[in-house]
């Protein structure tokens, strides 16, 4: 399912999957949705939201609201990372690596959603393991909550670099 970014002012909202669930009642099926959104300003905030509901509209209006409460900022370094990264949730992984201007962005789906929602513009990477989006996504965003500065490692660690 391709990824369906909008603009909302400085937020970028991109849907990364649409699943629909079916409860059989008496009637028949009673269908409803879930929506994975990943909001962010393309400046270094990134977060994602899921969303649950009887229509899409609302579904991904739900997401977009739980991102917006689950913001987390991400240290860059021009248009890529500072350093690599490896981030985990679940059974899936994400290697991210910073890269030259003008690569691009070389990603997956929902690792793309994730990676140009935080506003990196050249960044290699790799997914191994679960192939789940939800799991892709946060595993994603957690390999951006590890970056660290060289500023910031130098006052972690005690010493000068």
């Amino acid at each position: 399912m391709s990824t369906d970014t909008r603009d909302r002012g400085e937020w970028t909202e991109s849907v990364v999957t649409i699943r629909r669930c079916a409860a059989v009642v008496k009637g028949g099926r009673r269908f409803s949705f879930n929506a994975l959104v990943v909001v962010g300003n393309g400046r270094g905030q990134v977060a994602w939201g899921y969303g649950k509901a009887n229509e899409v509209p609302p579904a991904v209006e739900k997401g977009v609201k739980d991102a917006h409460k689950q913001m987390n900022r991400v240290n860059l370094r021009g248009g890529t990372i500072p350093h690599r990264v490896i981030g985990r949730f679940g059974a899936a992984r994400v290697v991210m690596l910073p890269a030259s201007p003008g690569t691009g962005v070389i990603a997956g789906g929902a690792v793309r959603a994730v990676v140009q929602a935080a506003g990196i513009t050249d960044i290699l990477t790799k997914s191994y393991g679960s192939t789940n989006k939800l799991n892709l996504v946060k595993a994603a965003i957690d390999a951006l909550n590890k970056l660290r500065t060289k500023d910031e490692v130098a006052r972690l660690r005690g010493v000068a670099l």
